[in-house]
């Protein structure tokens, strides 16, 4: 598998990445067959693992900690903090971006990972209560004392993404070296903004989401019955057919498959492909549930995708565009309630 630097890092990570978000109670609590997938995953060429505190209440971290045993070297290990480690935690002081809360989630992480050093915090979500100055200055510090190597966030908007570099630069702290948004066939406004900020301003990019939670596997079809497991219940908007976006999708979903079967591949690996394509894309972030899963979505990891494909996707879902804007921003878990209510509403 090819390796790309991450940003100005000097970190090399493989253009496919293991997500761990359905490792746990979230999907498979067999932690057994967890720790095979992890190992399955580093034996077939991916060397960058991201999880955050919040996947399972913690439990994804732990069965990392326990895979990477005799192999940590060998792995970029990423993880996230922002969120309540525990759904429901409606303490105030135990999610955002402050300093009292990153201190103690990089500690709690650090223990359940069973490491000394993680490679790539992130900031999960930014925090319209926490000064970015603040984030950064103890961000900077945890770097400093060698418990993170390099730091980055999380669904960023382009405009928060200058500030914090700008702050970075005016108050000596360390910049963000990564930005994780969502990315896919379905979820591509990042190109209009995201993106291009990322690549004038050096970041590396780690996209998730590349089958927009299953609806790009081909399973998702008109007239059937869409399936929601314990973590689709929890994003059960991505599959409401009562909003418009969804139901272009289902209309979207066929016409790429159309594309995909011209093309002689599946329509899982055709939306794989896409996602590493962009030339701002460091890593893309796979999200398998079961071996199987993830054998199969590695098969896509040296496909290229030639110009008259790439051109019949534009026609399809035009370049900047995002069907179902409630898959991304104003919906996403960690903005007030007040900024919901102000945001626009598809």
């Amino acid at each position: 598998m090819q390796q790309r630097i991450l940003g100005r890092s000097g970190i090399s990570v493989s253009t496919f990445a293991l997500g761990t978000l359905r490792l746990g109670a979230w999907g498979n609590s067999d932690h057994d067959e967890a720790i095979r997938l992890i190992h399955t995953a580093l034996d077939g060429g991916i060397n960058l693992i991201d999880t955050a505190d919040q996947y399972s209440g913690g439990e994804a971290e732990e069965i990392i900690g326990k895979a990477l045993r005799g192999r940590r070297d060998d792995v970029v290990l990423a993880t996230k903090g922002h969120f309540p480690v525990r759904m429901g935690d409606r303490d105030p002081n135990r999610r955002g971006n402050s300093r009292r809360w990153l201190t103690r989630a990089v500690e709690d992480s650090l223990r359940r990972l069973d490491t000394d050093r993680i490679d790539l915090y992130q900031v999960h979500r930014p925090d319209p209560a926490t000064d970015i100055d603040e984030t950064l200055s103890v961000l900077s510090d945890l770097v400093r004392a060698g418990k993170i190597m390099a730091i980055g966030t999380s669904d960023f908007p382009a405009e928060q993404l200058v500030e914090a570099q700008w702050a970075a630069d005016r108050r000596n702290h360390i910049p963000f070296h990564t930005e994780q948004p969502p990315y896919s066939l379905f979820v591509r406004g990042i190109e209009a903004d995201v993106l291009p900020t990322a690549r004038k301003h050096g970041l590396g990019v780690l996209t998730w989401s590349p089958l927009n939670s299953g609806w790009l596997t081909g399973r998702i079809r008109r007239g059937e019955k869409i399936e929601l497991d314990a973590f689709r219940r929890v994003v059960s908007h991505k599959f409401d057919l009562e909003l418009p976006g969804n139901r272009r999708k289902l209309d979207a979903v066929e016409e790429l498959l159309a594309v995909a079967r011209d093309a002689g591949v599946s329509l899982t690996h055709l939306a794989l492909a896409f996602a590493a394509h962009h030339p701002a894309v460091t890593s893309v972030l796979l999200g398998p549930r079961t071996i199987d899963q993830l054998t199969d979505q590695l098969a896509a990891a040296e496909l290229r995708l030639d110009d008259e494909i790439l051109d019949r996707i534009d026609e399809i879902v035009p370049p900047g565009v995002t069907l179902n804007p409630s898959d991304v921003d104003y919906r996403r878990p960690g903005l007030a309630a007040t900024e919901r209510r102000r945001a626009p509403v598809a």
